[in-house]
């Protein structure tokens, strides 16, 4: 590794340990949530509705995937992909619950239990949002296409997705708007990537309408709540003036013709606990939960 002044580091003087321990008070935003450790911090079972379906999320970005998926699925006729889900509060550590441990040993949402497998046999677990999704799409044969080169495009920007958003969220996210400082090499650094991300996207959506070509995939379902919403200028306060998304026509096109699905307008409500009342259903267990159950009817009631 390549020798460096320890006055030019953030904070000025700091110098990596041999042996890295951890400071609880570290951690910016999240520092009472973030530990070095996994498995259960407490007992708590969790809640079983009347659908087959029990989701277990939060209105991120990676939950969002999941609730507009089950309300395509619905939208398509898909009886079968009714749905309970439960609010997992992960600023209270929900997440760390024996229950949710139990679904998801990585403690994090969304996860998915199936009660009426296909298989018959018992409940099915399932956790990381791309899972979840292939697992639906295979359960329902939907949105996930069957021919060679389409379905392995539509592989292709899923997992692009995976493996490019955690640049844009604990990233540029974490350092633009949750650090407890700003630093300008991490800012930098992260914002060129992700404007290189932006800029994968915009070339390839200027030759197709969705991710995989002209179908809708659960590729386009995946992408868009992380980029779609960034486009939108929903994400990290002005973070969308700062990455001029505005200068990605394409993704632009692509953003909005998505956001115009009534099934993305209900699946962006659930499990939302920010934003105007009017679209947070914290908690969703029927499809007239829309209409009765937003945080505007609730707190007027």
């Amino acid at each position: 590794m390549t020798e460096k002044s320890p006055a030019n580091n953030v904070p000025a003087g700091y110098e990596v340990p041999k042996v890295w321990t951890w400071d609880k008070a570290n951690g910016g935003a999240f520092a009472s949530i973030n530990r070095p450790i996994a498995g259960p911090t407490h007992d708590k079972v969790l809640p079983v509705g009347k659908h087959p379906l029990q989701l277990y999320s939060l209105g991120t970005p990676n939950g969002v995937k999941v609730t507009i998926m089950l309300e395509e699925l619905l939208a398509a006729g898909h009886k079968g992909a009714e749905y309970d889900a439960w609010l997992i509060k992960i600023g209270d550590g929900d997440q760390f619950g024996s229950g949710f441990v139990g679904v998801n040993p990585n403690s994090k949402i969304p996860a998915l239990m199936d009660h009426a497998p296909k298989d018959g046999g018992a409940p099915v677990r399932t956790f990381e949002s791309a899972s979840i999704m292939v697992y639906l799409a295979e359960k329902f044969g939907a949105f996930l296409p069957t021919d060679l080169r389409t379905r392995t495009e539509t592989f292709n920007w899923l997992f692009w997705q995976m493996g490019s958003a955690p640049f844009l969220g604990g990233g540029f996210g974490h350092f633009y708007a949750y650090a407890p400082m700003h630093i300008q090499y991490a800012i930098d650094r992260y914002a060129m990537e992700v404007k290189r991300q932006l800029d994968v996207l915009d070339r390839h959506l200027a030759d197709n309408q969705f991710m995989a070509g002209s179908e809708y995939t659960i590729a386009d379902m995946a992408i868009w709540p992380w980029y779609g919403n960034l486009a939108l200028g929903q994400a990290y306060g002005d973070a969308g003036t700062f990455l001029d998304v505005q200068s990605y026509k394409n993704v632009q096109r692509w953003t909005a013709e998505i956001a115009a699905r009534p099934a993305v307008k209900r699946g962006r409500m659930v499990n939302r606990t920010s934003g105007d009342p009017s679209e947070q259903l914290h908690e969703r267990h029927d499809a007239s939960d829309f209409d009765t159950k937003t945080q505007d009817k609730i707190v007027k009631a």
